[in-house]
């Protein structure tokens, strides 16, 4: 065990960009479990994640907008693919999805197999690099996350299929180059899950969120562990935890 990694310099931007992917996240996951999709985001993710690859395979600055505007470009890509799939074959919605994301999932596999980093990137893109998240890197995080918000809480009864996976696309994109696939999906569905009949879902499943990344952002410090790993599982505990351990009477106002 070691505090030296307790540094507000890295535990800062990290808790932050995960407070400010769980804003979007969480309402988000919530209308993919009532819509019966949990594997939506990960097929999403993944796609994003292979528009980044591609970018990277044409030798694109990691950071560059080229970078950003694939992953965009493929998730929109994908989203619209699946919106199409649904309206034409909703019963079998949910065994597409899984198929998309093998398919995006083995096609960065083989774009990385003759890349001598290529296991490196694909670890950044499945756990994320969310202690190398810098204070300047929040503001456009926070100003996409604004915008989707505006977009859902005013306008998501006009969103029809395809305005839901569009917004979910931008969303997902934003956020699985900072926290890794593995994270978009624990913050879009477990903190929705651990929220499940409460009176105020919307608050909890953000609270579940917050204390899984606060949490596990301190043990993965303490214990040098990879980040990403640690806060799935401190989200996925916490919200255990809340479910059984949390009367519903004790959120509702009085």
């Amino acid at each position: 065990m070691s505090v030296d990694g307790l540094a507000l310099s890295i535990l800062g931007p990290a808790f932050i960009v995960g407070l400010l992917v769980l804003l979007t996240h969480v309402p988000l996951g919530q209308e993919v479990l009532k819509r019966g999709i949990i594997f939506i985001d990960l097929a999403i993710a993944q796609i994003a994640g292979l528009g980044v690859i591609l970018a990277y395979h044409f030798g694109w600055e990691a950071h560059g907008w080229e970078v950003q505007l694939a992953a965009l470009s493929a998730a929109l890509t994908g989203a619209l693919g699946l919106s199409w799939m649904e309206k034409r074959w909703g019963k079998h919605q949910e065994a597409l999805i899984g198929i998309t994301f093998i398919l995006a999932a083995t096609a960065s596999l083989l774009l990385l197999a003759n890349n001598p980093h290529g296991g490196d990137s694909l670890k950044d893109l499945l756990v994320g690099q969310i202690l190398w998240v810098t204070w300047g890197q929040l503001l456009p995080v926070a100003l996409v996350a604004s915008f989707i918000l505006l977009i859902w809480f005013n306008f998501r009864q006009k969103l029809g299929h395809v305005g839901f996976y569009c917004l979910f696309a931008l969303a997902v994109t934003s956020s699985v180059q900072l926290v890794g696939v593995y994270l978009v999906f624990a913050s879009l569905i477990i903190p929705a899950l651990g929220s499940v009949d409460r009176s105020r879902p919307l608050l909890v499943g953000f609270f579940i969120g917050a204390v899984g990344y606060g949490l596990g952002l301190i043990l993965s410090s303490l214990f040098d562990l990879p980040s990403g790993a640690v806060i799935v599982w401190s989200i996925a505990v916490t919200a255990l935890l809340f479910k059984f351990l949390v009367a519903d009477k004790q959120l509702t106002p009085r």
